[in-house]
């Protein structure tokens, strides 16, 4: 771990450093010949001396004992990713950091989804998984099985996830997180003991749509984070796939309105 990626980590684990700050630290640290000096400098300029002394106190008393990361300027760390809004500035992971830099299809879908996008999902991953790393949030529903598939398959998964490494959400999925980091890849860019907030998982559906080529949506109502994620990848220039669904059924709602609204809809698994 270099010097750049530990001292971002003890920042971060402060509580007080943002994403948006450390990518400001991470471009004064190109030029710099003492980064931590600078750093400060630019900390004091933006907070004023009583919140940067607060600062100082907190980053001194972290452990030296540092979880394992990556940062924006590392060679570990996908390009795809670097080319989005507000790009992660540090990765903290557990598994094969390996895949960050592989092709990715993400599958996200409904919490509350039903057999039909098993069933979709059960067609799907074999057919990806000797071309693509798959992607999903480890959420319930689809997400979970998404990645449930792609280990059942033999194939490699990347799980982004919205608290930190050491924390489990939602809790039933304890034992499946264990798995893909014994047999892929789980990034969060929280620091240890955070837990799962409401407004993480926006912020880490911009992480899965960045990582991705493609983006397919299996089961979504009209407003639903899978949606949200669909509209970060048509931003960063990703192709959107949809698999139509009844219209009468709320969870296929989100669904048909992408497919109505140009994203591809996916009919033929064979074609991907």
């Amino acid at each position: 771990m270099n010097k750049l990626t530990e001292f971002l980590i003890r920042c971060r684990m402060t509580g007080m450093v943002s994403n948006q700050i450390m990518l400001k630290i991470i471009k004064i640290s190109i030029n710099s010949a003492n980064l931590e000096t600078e750093a400060g400098e630019f900390l004091k300029e933006v907070w004023g001396y009583e919140k940067y002394n607060q600062f100082l106190l907190l980053l001194d008393h972290q452990s030296k004992k540092l979880p394992a990361a990556i940062n924006y300027l590392d060679d570990e760390y996908p390009q795809v990713l670097r080319t989005i809004y507000n790009p992660p500035a540090l990765l903290f992971f557990a598994g094969k950091i390996a895949l960050l830099k592989t092709d990715c299809v993400a599958i996200v879908g409904a919490r509350e989804a039903t057999n039909y996008s098993f069933r979709c999902i059960g067609g799907l991953v074999p057919r990806l998984v000797n071309r693509y790393t798959i992607v999903s949030g480890l959420a319930k529903g689809v997400d979970s099985w998404a990645h449930q598939h792609t280990l059942w398959n033999h194939g490699q998964t990347i799980a982004v996830i919205g608290c930190s490494l050491d924390k489990v959400y939602p809790l039933e999925n304890l034992e499946l997180q264990r798995q893909i980091m014994n047999n892929g890849l789980v990034i969060s860019e929280y620091p240890p003991q955070t837990r799962a907030q409401r407004f993480h998982f926006p912020q880490r559906n911009r992480i899965i749509a960045g990582l991705s080529q493609k983006v397919i949506i299996t089961e979504a109502r009209k407003r639903s984070g899978a949606l949200i994620t669909a509209d970060l990848a048509l931003e960063n220039n990703r192709e959107v796939l949809a698999i139509p669904g009844s219209i009468d059924r709320s969870l296929s709602a989100g669904c048909n309105r992408l497919i109505e609204e140009g994203a591809t809809p996916l009919i033929n698994f064979d074609n991907l």
